[in-house]
């Protein structure tokens, strides 16, 4: 069944892990596991926000990063699987991102980030920070739950 935006809001919200799809100028797509919170910007509706932090990358010169500054369109998928195929759902979230490395710009996403990461509170990211501004959300269940 679809999901409604609400429902597929609240969905997504209540996954602890969702995956960034980037493309990069070849049109290349590239895609990640990663953390995020989910908070209205006042006057801008829903976004969705990601840090870069301090676990282990082979690099700082991020592939998402990089792509994000050359193709800001991306999409983000959080779902359910189950063995109980009743409860199978997924949520895509598809907007526009922006790189954010002002620490002022950086502070309320990293508030949300904390908020919801025991992991962030210990040891805040230090950015930069992913904010994309949702355009569309959409969503489909197996069944009501």
């Amino acid at each position: 069944m679809r999901l409604d935006v609400a429902e597929a809001r609240l969905r997504f919200a209540s996954v602890p892990v969702a995956r960034l799809a980037t493309a990069g100028p070849d049109g290349r797509p590239h895609v990640v596991p990663f953390t995020f919170a989910v908070g209205p910007d006042p006057g801008h509706g829903d976004h969705i926000y990601s840090a870069v932090d301090s676990k282990p990358k082979s690099t700082t010169d991020l592939r998402r990063l990089r792509n994000i500054a050359a193709n800001p369109q991306v999409a983000v998928l959080a779902d359910e699987y189950q063995d109980d195929w009743d409860g199978l759902w997924w949520v895509r979230a598809d907007g526009h991102a922006t790189i954010l490395d002002d620490p002022a710009a950086m502070a309320p996403a990293l508030a949300l980030l904390a908020g919801r990461y025991q992991q962030y509170r210990a040891h805040p990211p230090g950015g930069p920070v992913i904010s994309i501004q949702v355009a569309r959300w959409t969503g489909w269940a197996a069944g009501p739950g």
